[in-house]
């Protein structure tokens, strides 16, 4: 299967219910758990699509083995909360330039927990993935092991019969740009936004322009 970013993904019945954003995949075994479907037309938010939903993938659409009504039933991708900061944060919040960094904070009603100010709070961000799993944006950018900046995703291959992300397509250069297939052997390490590899820049620019089928 071929997960690329923006591309539609469809239910059986041909209705479009968002855009391929990230690809869910542990950063060890290169398995793929999901994909995370961007907000759009029947839905109302970033949804997690588990991959055995996923009846077919090509870099033209993705097609959905569920009714679009299921859709709604699946965890959201990210959930956003105010926690509390603890003093040393709160003391070393930045605040907006041209803003006056406030000396007290509004008391709710009742006062709270004992004392006549609110402390400050930080937002909070939990993605609902499978534990130890990456949800990797296609976009993200791929750094070689000489630190040096080689591309950023594009394209994201995966085996159907194991479910482990094969390779994946980076846009390569800054003038002319062409394209590269690397082995996700070659990943040392990941995060949301960052591939590091194991081998350098030059190994990169050496590989030949990957040419579509």
């Amino acid at each position: 299967m071929e997960f690329k970013q923006d591309t539609r993904v469809y239910t059986p019945d041909g209705q479009v219910v968002g855009h391929v954003d990230r690809v869910v995949l542990d950063p060890k075994t290169k398995a793929v758990s999901g994909i995370v479907v961007r907000k759009g037309f029947l839905l109302v938010e970033d949804k997690v699509v588990p991959l055995e939903m996923i009846e077919s993938a090509d870099v033209d659409r993705v097609t959905l083995r569920a009714a679009a009504g299921d859709m709604e039933k699946l965890s959201a991708f990210e959930d956003a909360h105010y926690v509390p900061l603890t003093i040393d944060e709160a003391a070393s919040a930045a605040y907006a330039e041209g803003l006056a960094e406030p000396l007290y904070w509004y008391p709710p009603v009742g006062g709270w927990m004992g004392h006549d100010y609110l402390p400050p709070y930080g937002m909070k961000i939990d993605q609902h993935i499978p534990k130890d799993t990456v949800a990797v944006i296609e976009g993200a950018r791929v750094i070689a092991s000489d630190d040096k900046d080689v591309g950023h995703v594009e394209q994201v291959f995966t085996d159907s019969a194991t479910n482990r992300a094969t390779y994946f397509i980076i846009a390569h250069g800054f003038i002319s740009k062409t394209k590269k297939s690397i082995p996700t052997t070659w990943i040392s390490k990941m995060t949301d936004n960052e591939i590091h590899l194991s081998v350098g820049s030059g190994v990169v620019d050496a590989l030949p322009d990957y040419q579509p089928a």
